[in-house]
Formats: C-alpha cells, structure tokens, sequence
C-alpha cells in the first residue's frame, strides 16, 4: 500500500497575491462585507470615547456636582456625576451594535467562502483527468477539502475579523492619542518598524510550518483511508500491528510538526509583548517628564488609551499564525483548481452511433512515462461484433479499451467510432454510447434503485429498472432483500457479495442501452452458477451491440467473433477460439495455464 507519486513541484505563489485572489471569492458577498466593516469601525471608534469618558471623570473628581460635560452633543451641560455613567452606558451600547454587525455578517461571508471554495474544489475533481488522480492519494485530496479548506475558514473569520477590528481599534487609538499630544505619539510609533520585522520574520515561518503540517494531516489522512477501504486484506493477513504503527507514525510526524508551530508562537508572543510594553514604560516616563499644562484628566485619558493599544497590537501580532495557514491552505486549493481539466476540444455529437471500431496504428504511454504500453495497434469491429481481448497481466488490455472512453489521450494513432476520431466527440456524447463494467464495481451508499439508475440515467421509470435488473439477472437476490429495490447496500455495496454487485454494476449497463459495450474482467467475481445466467443475459445484452471484452471466463472467450491477444502492448493474435487454439501459439498456451481446468 504506497502513497501515489508525487505531483510535479510549481513555484509559490506570494501571500498578497494568494490572499488577493482568496478575496476574489468575497464579491458575492460585496453588501454583506460593507455591513460588517462599518459594524467594525463602529466597534473601533468606541475604544477612544471610553479614554475620554475618563478624563470628564478624573477633572470633575474635584468638584462632582458643580462640574458639567462639554463638547458632547445632547449631553453638553449635564453634570459629571450623571452624565459619565450614562456615557459609559451608551459607548457600551453602541460598541455592541458594532461588534454585532461586525461578527455576524462577517461570519455569513466567511461561511460563504468557504462553502463556496469546498464546491470548486469538489466540482474541480469532476473534471481532472485520470492522471491527476494517478498522481495524488485520495487520502490527501479529501484531506484538502477538509483540513484545508478548515484552514482557510479561520483565514476567512476569525483572522479577517480580527485584522478589521483590532487594526480599526489601533486607527481609532493612533488617532485620538496623536490629537491629545503629537510629540509623544511620534515617539510611541517608533517601535512600530520593530514590530514589522517581528511579524514578518514569524509569519514567513508560520507559513513553512502550515505546509508541512497539511502534507503530514494528507498523510494521516490517506493512512486511515487505505486501512478503512482494506480492512478485510488487513485482518486476513494480520496487519493490524503493521497499519498501527504506520498510523502512528503519521500521527507523531503531525503531532511534532505541529508543536513546532506551537513553539514559534509561544516565542513570538512575548516576545512581541516585552517590546511593546517596554515602549509603554518609555512613553510613561516622557509623560511624567513632558506634562507641560495638560490636566490630570488629559493624563490619564493619554495613558488609558496607549494602555489600550498593546492588546490590538498582540492581537493583529496572533492573527499573523492563523493567516498564514490559511493562505498555506489557500494555496494548496487553488493549486488544484488551476489544474486543467480534462481536455475536451471535440465538437461532434451524435444521437446513437451504429458502434464500428477502427484501431489504426495505436501507440500509447502514460504521462511522465517513456514506456510504451501500447504500441501500433490495428483492429477493426464491426457493429454488433463482440471481440475479446486477452493476455497476461501487464500486456496492455484495460489499457487499450480504456482509451476507447477517452479516460487518457493517445498522442499516436487513431481510435475511430463510426468513422470519427473519438478526440472529435464531446466527452459526454462520447462516453454517453459507451457502457463500461470493470471488475472493480463502484457502488454508492445509496438505494439499489439508484444505484442502477445512477447519472444519467437517473429518473428511469421504475420497471426500465426492473427488466434491467432481472436481464442481469439480480432480481433473484434482490426480491430476498427487506426493501427490495429500495434497500440500502451501504458504502461501496459492502451489504452484498462480490457477485451481487457484479450483477447490479451490469444491470447499470444494461439500463444504460448504449451502443458500444466495454466489460473489463466483468465476470470474474461471479461464480459459476451466476455466470450462467449472466451469460445468457449478456449474450442478449451483446446482440445488436459493439462488444469489447476482457476475460478470464473460458465460456467469454469461447463466443466472441474475434479474440485479440496481446504481449508486450502489441497484438501478437488474432482469430477465432478454434482457429487460435489450432495454431498452438501464445492463446494456446495461455489457454492450457487458466482455462484447462474448464474444459
């Protein structure tokens, strides 16, 4: 069980870029975003009203009653004694307003974001081409729309939130602190060059260590993926002890890596704290040294809204961690959505084609490969032909007829359908006159009624359901179910056996109707009692149909018009059952190997 080979290495994009692109995503959400960003200056403007509610309260400590507010509208001439506390009230009234509207309506654009980016990455994978899966382990794909996309959600929330808000907090209190006394402010803001190269010092750090941790949690991912999907293969040959520490040291390569993150932050965060606090001690020691004429009142309402400033500042300091994974999980999702998908450049569409096949000098490798799996291949089937095709494994067989639906592209050669290249076809039209059954059955978690009626074929009339079923001849098992067609068959039909869902995966073909029919290995996890009446189905299924097969089955082989034998991805053979076994070539040997006990 190996991880997938790994993807071709891109260039990085930079953080301003990615983030500018992740806010792409936010201009549906333009209306809602505005609200939120006035909540949040809203919110913002009340930090220095609470600094000036202390100097009224400070210079009228010395006479409550006679002492009035001024300068304030509607409240200008009210005593101190009533009007500070009723102040007081109506800041943290109208702060609350702001952090409502702030919070919620930045959390329905967060939530849309990211609701948005997990269906394009989940639509993306409907259209890359099977390459893209040859190259990355699902563990790690499904690893990116969760962890990773859960990254991005606290990029798109709570840092967003906390970047507005504490970054207006510290606006507002810049502001009102240079108004109150220029010359000390200006002295404050030299340490703020100090804090940049801090943050951007722990941020590209941060960045390098959210990489590596959404490779490691890819990794965890596709461990317990594997074990999930082979747990019987793993209890039969005893490799609980061998799967457990795999995941184990996943785990711990995870854990490790991500207390590495924990460190950095723990350093940063103090770090960052001594600064600014020893640049707080400064500023006390000039306002002791500088007072001038300012009033006790205009002291304190200096110091209070400085002293409000380090926790803004900590904050938007934090926040640098949590953008960074979130750009790292940005960037790894927008990595896959700049994948091409699979090329369609075809523009024929046909209602029905009659199935004629021609092969002409085929020549095929896989991408990053320079070895030929199929090479100079020439066939021809004619509609209503059924041609089996054989060999040992490795000889080129899946791959062959897997081109056929276009699941790769042929650089060299030509496969025709009814004349035309199937690179001309549009790929739905194309693989919609194809019915494929593979050894490797497919079923989702959902009704049998669904199952075979799956895709297109969705919204079937339910007896189109049933005479397929019965032509596949999985009525008789599905009437001894509990809901019949209606019963659930559980992730990938693990509530049947492997015979069952052969019969239902060909009771979807059958219901599908297409003229071109391609069966890779289909019989094989049949015993012989349902191959005989999966035969009879399929020897009324092929009449009238193209037929490709793959087979192992002696009675496959047996009646097709022409069998093709391949070795070394050419075609060494080809003639009928009789002829080919007469010639005492390759089929003859392989005929003597696997079928001889069938005889």
């Amino acid at each position: 069980m190996q991880a997938a080979a790994p993807a071709p290495v891109k260039p990085r994009e930079g953080s301003v870029r990615i983030y500018l692109r992740l806010l792409t995503y936010v201009r549906p959400y333009a209306g809602l975003f505005a609200v939120s960003l006035l909540g949040y200056m809203i919110f913002a403007s009340a930090q220095p009203m609470l600094a000036s509610v202390l100097k009224y309260f400070v210079d009228g400590l010395t006479d409550p009653a006679g002492a009035t507010l001024s300068g304030i509208p509607l409240l200008e001439g009210m005593q101190i004694m009533h009007g500070v506390p009723l102040l007081l009230v109506l800041i943290a009234a109208w702060q609350g307003l702001g952090s409502f509207l702030g919070n919620y309506y930045l959390s329905r654009v967060s939530l849309g974001l990211v609701h948005d980016l997990r269906r394009a990455l989940f639509d993306s994978l409907l259209r890359l081409p099977n390459s893209y899966f040859d190259h990355h382990s699902s563990g790690h794909l499904i690893s990116r729309i969760t962890y990773n996309v859960t990254m991005v959600t606290g990029a798109a929330t709570d840092a967003i939130k906390t970047v507005v808000r504490e970054g207006l907090s510290v606006i507002f209190l810049f502001g009102f602190l240079l108004w109150m006394n220029w010359k000390l402010t200006l002295v404050m803001m030299a340490i703020l060059p100090i804090i940049g190269v801090m943050v951007g010092s722990a941020s590209r750090k941060f960045r390098r260590q959210s990489r590596k941790i959404q490779v490691a949690m890819g990794d965890l991912t596709h461990v317990a993926s594997e074990m999930i999907q082979g747990y019987r293969v793993v209890r039969s040959f005893g490799g609980e002890d061998y799967e457990s520490n795999r995941f184990r040291d996943a785990s711990t390569d995870n854990t490790r890596k991500q207390l590495k993150q924990v460190k950095t932050a723990a350093v940063f965060t103090p770090s960052l704290q001594l600064v600014t606090y020893s640049a707080m001690a400064v500023l006390l020691f000039l306002v002791l040294l500088l007072r001038g004429d300012a009033t006790a009142g205009d002291l304190v309402a200096y110091i209070t809204a400085a002293g409000l400033l380090p926790k803004p500042i900590r904050q938007l300091s934090e926040v640098s961690a949590t953008i960074q994974r979130g750009l790292a999980g940005a960037e790894s999702i927008f990595e896959q959505l700049d994948e091409q998908p699979e090329t369609d450049l075809g523009s024929v569409e046909r209602e029905r084609v009659s199935g004629r096949i021609d092969v002409r000098d085929l020549h095929f490798a896989y991408p990053g490969s320079e070895r030929k799996v199929l090479d100079g291949i020439d066939f021809t089937v004619e509609p209503g032909q059924m041609v089996a095709v054989v060999g040992r494994s490795g000889s080129g067989k899946s791959t062959l007829v897997g081109l056929v639906p276009r699941f790769y592209h042929h650089a060299e050669g030509q496969i025709l359908i009814d004349g035309v290249d199937v690179e001309d076809y549009t790929l739905r039209n194309l693989r919609r006159h194809i019915a494929l059954v593979t050894q490797q059955v497919t079923l989702f978690n959902d009704t049998i009624a669904n199952n075979i009626a799956y895709g297109d074929l969705a919204g079937a009339p339910r007896e189109a359901i049933e005479r397929a079923a019965e032509a596949a001849y999985a009525s008789e098992f599905i009437e001894r179910l509990p809901q019949g067609l209606d019963t659930l068959v559980g992730e990938n039909g693990v509530l049947l056996s492997g015979g069952q869902r052969q019969r239902l995966a060909i009771a979807r073909a059958i219901l599908k109707d297409a003229p071109i029919l391609i069966l890779d290995e289909a019989t094989s996890a049949l015993d012989t009692e349902s191959e005989r009446h999966i035969q009879a189905a399929l020897d009324g299924v092929t009449k009238g149909r193209t037929t490709l097969v793959i087979a192992h089955r002696l009675s496959t082989i047996e009646k097709a018009d022409v069998i093709l034998v391949m070795e070394g991805g050419r075609i060494v053979e080809r003639g009928r059952h009789a002829e080919l076994l007469a010639a005492g070539g390759v089929y003859a040997g392989l005929h003597a190997l696997q079928f001889q006990d069938r005889d």
